[in-house]
């Protein structure tokens, strides 16, 4: 087992999660089995009662794990793996585990400490979760890629940089690499490229007892000559280790990047991989990419094109509640992207705070131009969220997509929203809300349209929703959404991830398909309400589940898809003045 770890300076979001990220896909496509680990210093047992706006998005696993958004990043750049809640490594998973062993007397009723008992279930635990498999194959990978989160310095990251210096030793330096991304900034108009930073971080983490095989130099600008060679002789590295990882056009590219700059093979003479792929000894440059990268290039070229097309964007109203902090939408936009770039056409976001949909909002400006917005978008996405903020807001938007043919996609709650919106507008239920929201109010029928899921806790907040990877049962082949999902047979199942404590009413289902509304998806039990389509609309689809989670570069998610499609097919009929769906791919063509 080969060990790759990723550490920071300078300062944080520096863009460790994407060197990690990238090193682990260019390793994968290498031939040799990869996992990735995420250590996040902070006492929060796992991401999931942590707030959008200081942390941003909680991405969720196969297994139910609600983690750190980089664990997205790692799943997206490596395709087919599926990792688990244990490679997101947390303070609190530590302590807890450590605390707990004491009250179990494991400890032999010696002093428990730091070092040597915190540090050794961290390497106990990095241990174990690497030699996991996360590729659905058996035995365990060939490499492990550990993310370091926080700047080395920090006093919460201690005790992880202390257990990793012992774990150098453990498993030998010929298994260990360590990469210190760092910055390296332009300061003036002089444009001098500055390296003390660099210095200081190096030099404290050194001090700390571990030192770089890698510095990873984020600037910019490509690195120059002489800043390169400074970097090298002070910090201590040999010249050709000193890796420039400028801003590229887009993150696809940092892969390629870490190619020009000859990574793949100097990570393999360093760690003594065992290759069936030759790899050149030199620098390739930008032009020549090797075969085994040649469908990711082509991939970052898509990308690029997409982004730079001509033509007039598709723009998508995201009606949110955390508008505010877009890293809380993450998996979204990135869903987004890659079915932008299935379709080959450039997508546009246009961000509205929900509330200021709402008439009560008293900034009127900011009411008007939230509606100017979501008149001039080609299609509406409402994605998931918690509280009673802002969903009148999410309301009208929904009301607004279905009475003015509207492409639309609701994620989670933006299903229960769909669900309430037309309750209230086509049945009648002018009351009807969710539990969540109006726990004393009742629709006309006398019940609620979503209600509390009841083997869920209402009293405790971590780790007690419905998570992680679930199936879906279609019971219908015609309608848009489960041609999407390529459903043959009535019964066929889909694996989506979940993230949610409400439910649509089972008790209201029938009445609300008798106004019109299809829920084609539902559980295996077939009481839970899945996904919901409107019949006679271009595109009007919501799920419970959240597909953005298992949406990737080169597979993208499905809804996301169909939402992309359904705008573009309205904009050729509104150019070309045609009145049918028009086939612009083959793979993804909708049934009129």
């Amino acid at each position: 087992m080969k060990y790759i770890v990723v550490t920071g300076g300078v300062l944080s979001g520096i863009g460790k999660g994407i060197i990690a990220s990238s090193t682990a896909m260019i390793i994968k496509s290498l031939g040799l089995r990869t996992t990735s680990i995420k250590i996040d210093p902070y006492l929060n047992i796992d991401a999931g009662t942590m707030s959008p706006f200081e942390h941003g998005e909680v991405f969720v696993l196969n297994d139910g794990g609600e983690v750190d958004l980089d664990l997205g990043n790692y799943e997206r750049f490596l395709g087919n793996v599926s990792l688990g809640r244990d490679n997101n490594i947390t303070t609190g998973k530590i302590y807890n585990l450590v605390i707990q062993k004491e009250r179990e007397g494991k400890y032999l009723g010696k002093t428990v400490q730091v070092v040597p008992h915190i540090s050794e279930e961290i390497q106990l635990w990095i241990d174990r979760v690497a030699h996991t498999p996360v590729d659905g194959l058996e035995g365990p990978p060939d490499v492990c890629v550990i993310e370091l989160g926080g700047t080395v310095g920090d006093i919460e990251s201690m005790p992880f940089i202390e257990a990793l210096r012992q774990f150098q030793f453990r498993v030998g330096p010929e298994n260990f690499c360590l990469m210190h991304v760092s910055l390296v900034p332009v300061l003036g108009s002089v444009g001098e490229q500055k390296t003390k930073p660099s210095q200081q971080s190096i030099k404290e983490l050194r001090a700390l007892g571990l030192s770089p095989d890698f510095i990873m130099c984020r600037s910019s600008q490509p690195l120059t000559v002489e800043t390169k060679k400074k970097i090298s002789l002070f910090c201590h590295v040999a010249p050709e280790n000193v890796i420039g990882v400028h801003d590229v056009s887009n993150i696809y590219r940092v892969p390629l990047l870490l190619n020009e700059h000859n990574v793949p093979a100097l990570l393999a003479k360093r760690l003594q991989f065992k290759l069936k792929v030759d790899l050149p000894t030199t620098p390739t440059g930008s032009d020549l990419v090797p075969y085994w990268l040649e469908s990711w290039k082509n991939m970052a070229d898509r990308m690029d094109k997409v982004t730079n097309d001509s033509l007039n964007p598709i723009r998508i109203a995201m009606v949110g509640k955390y508008t505010g902090l877009t890293d809380s939408y993450l998996s979204v936009i990135k869903a987004l992207e890659h079915a932008s770039m299935e379709i080959d056409r450039r997508m546009v976001i246009d961000w509205i705070e929900a509330s200021n949909l709402e008439p009560s909002t008293q900034n009127k400006k900011d009411y008007e131009s939230a509606w100017e917005m979501l008149r001039g978008a080609h299609g509406i996405l409402i994605p998931g969220g918690f509280g009673s903020r802002g969903i009148e807001g999410m309301v009208l938007a929904a009301n607004y997509a279905r009475t003015n043919g509207k492409p639309f996609l609701g994620i989670c709650l933006g299903m229960q929203v769909a669900v309430m919106e037309f309750a209230r507008n086509v049945m009648g239920w002018s009351n009807a809300n969710s539990e969540e929201f109006e726990d004393a109010v009742e629709s006309e029928a006398g019940k609620r349209v979503v209600i509390f899921m009841p083997e869920v806790s209402k009293t405790h907040m971590g780790a007690t929703m419905r998570l992680g990877a679930r199936d879906t049962i279609f019971n219908n082949t015609t309608a848009k959404i489960s041609q999407l999902y390529n459903i043959k047979t009535v019964g066929q199942a889909v694996e989506e991830r979940h993230r949610h404590r409400y439910e649509v009413n089972p008790d209201v289902v029938d009445e609300i398909e008798k106004a019109g509304l299809q829920f084609v998806g539902k559980d295996t039990t077939g009481i839970r309400m899945e996904v919901v389509e409107l019949k006679d609309h271009d595109y009007y689809v919501a799920c419970q589940f959240h597909p953005e989670f298992k949406s990737r570069p080169q597979k993208p998610s499905p809804p996301f898809v169909g939402l992309i499609l359904a705008c573009w097919q309205q904009e050729l009929q509104k150019n070309l003045g045609s009145h049918k769906l028009i086939p612009v791919l083959k793979k993804w063509n909708l049934s009129e």
